[in-house]
């Protein structure tokens, strides 16, 4: 047989005492929070986003997604073409330098085919 722990009844003022306990709580921090100089700090979560600004984060992600992937095709068939001509980094950077140099290929600006 187990053991049933009895219960107190409570009394009707009892009752009422505590729900005005609460009721003066509740109404106390409803009074801080509408106060703007209470300084109650109420923990919060992140704030809501909105689904346009959602929809744009996701817009932005795939962006540079694609725009890495772009990267990581051009660095695979600069490397390959590097190898297919025999061309290390050392002597394609000197190439470069001296075009600069001579004034034959302009700094950032890509030249004509």
């Amino acid at each position: 047989m187990k053991y049933q722990k009895v219960q107190k009844p409570v009394d009707e003022r009892e009752k009422l005492r505590k729900f005005r306990e609460l009721d003066d709580a509740f109404a106390q921090a409803l009074r801080q929070l509408d106060d703007p100089e209470s300084d109650f700090d109420i923990p919060t979560g992140p704030p809501v986003r909105s689904l346009a600004a959602l929809e744009q984060d996701d817009i932005e992600t795939q962006q540079k997604e694609q725009q890495e992937e772009r990267e990581r095709i051009f660095k695979q068939r600069f490397e390959a073409l590097l190898i297919e001509y025999g061309v290390d980094h050392y002597d394609l950077a000197e190439l470069i330098d001296t075009l600069i140099g001579y004034g034959l290929w302009q700094q950032d600006i890509a030249p004509n085919s």
